[in-house]
């Protein structure tokens, strides 16, 4: 007597995973004596590195981009692993900007798209942007998600925590060391060669959770910050900027020490495509001095800092899209 099988979602998933050309097949690559960075731009499709051993616990970064269609998981400043992705198609861009992991479902549907599976989703807006497993044809081909080999997204979702930051770029270029943005500067220049440091701004930060980090977002054109924990609004300021920002920058707090605070930056849109620390790095911002104090006694290694010449609240799918959107239901 034969009987008949019923194929649910995740059966249906798994065998597309099978069907797949064998270039696409997931595959994890062995390092051997290169490092990740020197061996992501090798892979194809389907492949990845996972090598946590590089680097021992704490702060972690996942970096996306969609230029090179890779992702590079650092942690403490350190690549640990690396992964193709499939990004969204032409219609359906996946959009750049620095994002945190808003919610992580290990046996997602899509309420969007007739309840297909996508395992191991982490959200990353709640208009539908997540990273999952998925096919990965090796050109950006999805809805606006991004796909990750079905293994390496098991890996990515057991070693990442709810609040983490996620930056999507569309420059080829890895992120490098930092003095951090002058606006946290723990001693600012005196009154009298800033204006604004006598200036009236917001501070009301709520009771500090252990993963409520503090993110901070300055634009140039508005002429202000805005300072966000647990993804609302805590405090804002005036502040003004000798030059403008070209693009985006995000400066990523990697650790503090007795040696002070040491950031990484990533530039995620704008002309440019170095990653390098110039000597003008330091811009010069005029903002309250006790905002300056309060803000740079706030973050944490895992805090990030956005400097935007970008107003406040624009973007587009695409391009820039504004950063701690308001929380919006699917």
């Amino acid at each position: 007597m034969s009987v008949m099988r019923i194929l649910t979602p995740t059966m249906i998933f798994t065998l597309g995973i099978a069907l797949m050309p064998a270039s696409a097949l997931a595959q994890q690559v062995d390092l051997g004596s290169r490092s990740i960075l020197d061996t992501v731009q090798t892979l194809k499709p389907g492949e990845y590195v996972w090598a946590p051993q590089l680097s021992g616990a704490g702060p972690a970064l996942v970096v996306v981009n969609l230029a090179t269609q890779r992702l590079i998981v650092f942690r403490n400043g350190v690549p640990i692993a690396a992964s193709t992705v499939s990004s969204g198609k032409t219609g359906h861009e996946t959009p750049t900007g620095v994002f945190t992991i808003l919610q992580k479902n290990a046996d997602h549907y899509s309420k969007t798209y007739g309840n297909a599976p996508m395992p191991n989703m982490q959200r990353l807006t709640w208009k539908g942007i997540a990273l999952h497993a998925g096919k990965l044809p090796g050109y950006p081909a999805s809805h606006g998600c991004v796909r990750l080999p079905l293994p390496f997204s098991k890996l990515l979702f057991q070693a990442t925590d709810l609040g983490m930051t996620v930056v999507i770029t569309s420059i080829p270029a890895v992120p490098g060391e930092s003095d951090g943005p002058a606006l946290l500067q723990e001693h600012p220049t005196t009154p009298q060669e800033t204006p604004l440091s006598r200036a009236a701004y917001k501070w009301s930060p709520p009771p500090a959770g252990p993963d409520d980090l503090v993110s901070i977002v300055v634009s140039t054109i508005d002429q202000r910050a805005i300072v966000f924990q647990g993804g609302k609004e805590i405090g804002s300021a005036p502040v003004r900027a000798s030059g403008g920002a070209s693009g985006a920058t995000a400066y990523v707090l990697k650790s503090w020490d007795q040696r002070g605070k040491h950031w990484l930056k990533l530039q995620f849109s704008g002309g440019g495509q170095s990653m390098e620390v110039g000597p003008d790095e330091l811009k010069h911002f005029e903002a309250p001095a006790g905002f300056r104090a309060a803000v740079a006694a706030a973050v944490r290694p895992g805090s990030v800092v956005i400097v935007t010449s970008e107003p406040l609240r624009a973007g587009s799918p695409g391009k820039g899209q504004a950063v701690f959107e308001p929380d919006e239901a699917e």
